[in-house]
């Protein structure tokens, strides 16, 4: 059976309870922090969300899809603020990124759909669909941001504009990634100050040069 993702619209029938699908995410996140991958099961969280199991096969087809979704929903927790310049901007979403990341349900989830994924096409095209997709806007949000203020050129080409984007965010999501999950090293705000450093002083030398 072919999972759904969250954002489907409703079917005729009976309404999906929108704080079912919360207690269920939330159940799937603290099982993985209990008890691991290889021992989360679908009756365990349906059990922890107080709900059948076949609640959750009606919207999964299994713990990968679950697992991703349930991390999927604390990424879009991630905003970008309006601190007045591309440097602030990007160090606040960064610190942002790596508080996320120390959170033991996000850290847990996060490493074990990675790992599973590496086995499992299928697995890797949910994540990038549904995590790594839904958080490129706030790439795009702070390089709109960025031209309006005069920091950043506009690339008029769609094509090199698009690909600088996937770069920009491969390159912060890589960096915090490694950094807090990896190297277990602190990202604070130090770090996060001389990686947007490195990062504006690379952006303008591509744009300098037509993006590449």
């Amino acid at each position: 059976m072919p999972s759904r993702p969250l954002t489907e619209p409703p079917r005729p029938g009976r309404p999906r309870s929108a704080a079912a699908d919360a207690a269920i995410l939330e159940a799937t996140r603290a099982s993985l922090v209990d008890l691991g991958w290889s021992k989360l099961t679908m009756g365990e969280v349906a059990s922890r969300a107080g709900v059948a199991k076949t609640t959750l096969y009606r919207r999964w087809a299994g713990k990968n899809e679950l697992v991703v979704d349930a991390v999927a929903v604390l990424f879009d927790e991630l905003e970008l603020p309006d601190l007045g310049s591309l440097a602030a901007d990007v160090q606040a979403v960064v610190l942002q990124f790596a508080a996320l990341l120390e959170r033991p349900e996000t850290k847990t989830a996060l490493m074990a759909v990675v790992a599973e994924s590496t086995r499992d096409t299928a697995l890797r095209d949910r994540i990038r669909n549904s995590i790594v997709a839904r958080q490129k806007h706030l790439v795009l949000q702070g390089r709109e941001r960025a031209q309006r203020r005069g920091e950043l050129p506009v690339e008029p080409d769609t094509a090199t504009a698009g690909r600088t984007a996937d770069l920009i965010f491969d390159v912060i999501a890589g960096a915090v990634v490694h950094r807090a999950l990896v190297s277990a090293e602190p990202v604070d705000a130090d770090w996060a100050r001389r990686f947007t450093l490195l990062l504006l002083t690379g952006l303008r030398s591509a744009a300098s040069h037509g993006g590449g």
